[in-house]
């Protein structure tokens, strides 16, 4: 009968332990220093149910997801890259290579992005835009 005992009190401090270190803190530590966003659902109803099974240790988990920020979805990422270094992806025409693109943002940003990807959405820019960055537009 001991050792029944002993397991259900260890999963017992383990579960407790868990939700006293919060949730959002633990499973997304690259969203900690954050201030302020839209809050993730997700672990706002895992600090629920902590709540609901032990109302102290929830109530910690949310003040340490809230505190750390991790409770919150990421920000957006942006990036800006000079004009200048853009035009050897553009012809005389004004048509955009897509490879030499991708190439130009993969050396400049680090990262991959994919320009074939068919939920891209591709504006097209005004005569002046095109104007300002020295380049001629197509008909």
């Amino acid at each position: 009968m001991r050792i029944p005992s002993r397991i259900i009190g260890g999963a017992l401090i383990a579960a407790l332990l868990t939700q006293m270190t919060a949730c959002g803190t633990i499973i997304y530590p690259d969203r900690r220093g954050q201030i302020e966003g839209k809050i993730d659902p997700v672990v706002a109803v895992m600090d629920a149910i902590g709540i609901l099974f032990w109302v102290l240790p929830g109530l910690i988990a949310f003040g340490v997801d809230f505190a750390t920020g991790a409770i919150y979805y990421p920000g957006g990422k942006t990036a800006q890259i000079d004009p200048a270094k853009l035009k050897p992806a553009v012809d005389a025409q004004g048509n955009v290579d897509k490879l030499k693109l991708q190439a130009i943002l993969e050396s400049e940003l680090g990262q991959r992005l994919p320009l074939d990807d068919p939920r891209l959405i591709q504006h097209r820019g005004s005569v002046e835009q095109l104007a300002a960055f020295g380049l001629v537009p197509a008909a």
